[in-house]
């Protein structure tokens, strides 16, 4: 069940909308959920982590790595999407710079279902420690589904033991207000069912664009 009143969400929104209508950038303005916990400690608590595909795709730029066998790299070369092949990451060979600098380059990655469990042993944990360890793909699965799926999700998780906040893409400035809505709910609801005492772990939460305020939505 969602504190969030309906009505305050709905204004925070239209606020937005109508700020980066006035103020119009060069680029595309994301939609932002920021959140404030209390009664949890990120030093000696256990840590959360959790994702959720949101039905309208929050990003507009978001790009992808597929680390594919033979099969895969051909249809990402039909998608335009870049790729390594084996070879190329056994090149790697644990090389920690390589590695941080590919994890660094992109958003996430599609790694062949077939040696995913190898990754680990030819690359070193690089890519898991930047919380960007590849989501399998398997032979039947459609590469563009996937695709579309992984922008479209978004991961909670403190990036530190000594923060308490943290933000994640929820739309763009040019989504219609619905659909923001649906977004920062589910968002929102997904967060609380991570945290161990639900809504007592929540402060405070916001929205806000790119370059615009932040608008209060919960925790008055």
């Amino acid at each position: 069940m969602s504190k969030i009143n309906s009505d305050a969400l709905t204004e925070a929104i239209e606020e937005i909308k109508k700020f980066a209508e006035e103020k119009k950038r060069n680029f595309l303005e994301t939609v932002e959920l920021q959140i404030s916990l209390k009664n949890y400690d990120p030093a000696k608590d256990k840590r959360f982590s959790g994702s959720i595909s949101l039905p309208s795709c929050p990003r507009k730029t978001f790009s992808i790595c597929i680390i594919g066998n033979e099969k895969h790299i051909g249809e990402a070369k039909e998608l335009g999407v870049d790729y390594k092949s084996v070879d190329e990451v056994k090149k790697m060979k644990k090389n920690k710079k390589l590695v941080k600098k590919l994890a660094k380059k992109y958003d996430a990655f599609l790694a062949s279902s077939t040696f995913i469990k190898k990754l680990p042993r030819l690359m070193g944990p690089g890519l898991s420690k930047a919380g960007k360890f590849p989501s399998a793909l398997s032979a039947s699965e459609s590469m563009a589904d996937k695709i579309e799926e992984l922008k479209s999700t978004i991961k909670f998780a403190l990036k530190s033991k000594k923060t308490m906040c943290m933000g994640v893409p929820v739309g763009q400035v040019n989504m219609s207000v619905e659909d923001l809505q649906t977004n920062i709910i589910m968002s929102v609801n997904k967060l609380v069912s991570l945290l161990k005492k639900n809504w007592q772990n929540v402060k405070r939460l916001y929205i806000k664009s790119s370059m615009g305020p932040s608008h209060r939505i919960y925790g008055f």
